[in-house]
């Protein structure tokens, strides 16, 4: 059974760090998304197996009341030795049969069979063909190819290449991520090559976030340029806003700097890295075309209509062309 059958637009919420909650995971799903949280966005396995049923309760609900199949929900969970919590939210995943996985700084093929042994599947973001390659030799269902310009994590590639060189030994579902935020970007997404476009910065901006007004507003008034790559702040190249790096006074000589700015050594490495995302927030390119904060349910109409119009121009230079 295809899991994305129930989709209405063919789009992965990203699962965003400090952003992504119920609410918004809840709000995706209903309106023919998929819907994604990090793990540990929860501060314990308890917690996160508490949102797990929270998401999955609203879900039944929803589908009893409507009759409309919910789109599936998936869970980012750090593929890494520092997180000490995989193994256990890992049970957790297993026990609620979660439909997707979304694997992070490490493609482990015993993730991957413990979520095909109930059926789910697992995605695995990466920056360049050599994660790519071992992705795929983990058994992994899906790539995400995270391109220039993405927010978070963001890569370095052009997505026009890099779908092209995945492709050529990848033969399941690719995803691409960075710098979509309209129904016309998706289209983009899919006529290059992918088959689910992957959106994370444009959806901080809809009233589910969990993120401060100010960093929404911050968003709004920032343009492609507004956006500042740097291994700075958490010792691996993300992108930021600028104006919030200004804000909490780093400085150009700063963001140069390969080593992590110091937060506080009071702090362990877990607290460290939250509280410098709390602080300064993050953003993809994609900045550029978002300048409205809208409830998800019209978000994504809108982008459903500038899909379709995309859609409906494309064919026209088909007929054409022909």
């Amino acid at each position: 059974m295809n899991p994305f059958q129930n989709l209405e637009l063919p789009v992965v919420a990203a699962p965003m760090f400090l952003i992504s909650n119920p609410k918004m995971v809840i709000e995706c799903c209903k309106n023919g998304i998929v819907g994604t949280f990090p793990a540990l966005n929860q501060r314990s396995t308890e917690g996160f197996e508490e949102w797990i049923i929270e998401i999955k309760t609203a879900l039944e609900d929803f589908e009893k009341e409507t009759g409309k199949k919910p789109a599936p929900f998936g869970v980012n969970l750090i593929v890494h030795p520092t997180n000490q919590r995989l193994l256990a939210d890992m049970q957790v995943v297993v026990k609620h049969k979660i439909p997707l996985i979304i694997t992070s700084l490490g493609a482990v093929a015993q993730v991957v069979d413990a979520a095909h042994s109930y059926g789910g599947l697992v995605f695995h973001d990466v920056i360049k063909r050599r994660h790519a390659e071992k992705a795929a030799e983990a058994g992994v269902d899906g790539l995400i190819l995270v391109t220039a310009g993405a927010g978070g994590h963001g890569g370095t590639l052009n997505p026009m290449p890099f779908i092209a060189e995945v492709k050529s030994f990848f033969k399941k579902t690719i995803l691409l991520s960075g710098c979509i935020s309209t129904g016309r970007d998706i289209a983009s997404a899919l006529q290059m090559g992918a088959d689910l476009a992957y959106i994370g910065t444009r959806l901080i901006n809809t009233t589910e976030a969990n993120a401060p007004e100010e960093y929404k507003e911050m968003i709004n008034q920032s343009g492609a340029t507004d956006v500042v790559y740097t291994a700075a702040v958490s010792g691996v190249n993300a992108n930021f806003l600028k104006k919030s790096l200004e804000n909490n006074g780093i400085t150009s000589e700063m963001l140069e700097s390969k080593a992590k700015i110091d937060f506080g050594k009071e702090l362990d490495a877990g607290q460290a890295e939250a509280k410098a995302w709390k602080t300064v927030w993050s953003a993809g390119q994609g900045v550029a075309s978002i300048n409205d904060i809208l409830p998800l349910k019209y978000l994504v109409m809108r982008l459903k209509t500038e899909f379709s119009e995309a859609i409906i121009s494309q064919q026209k230079w088909l007929e054409i062309y022909k």
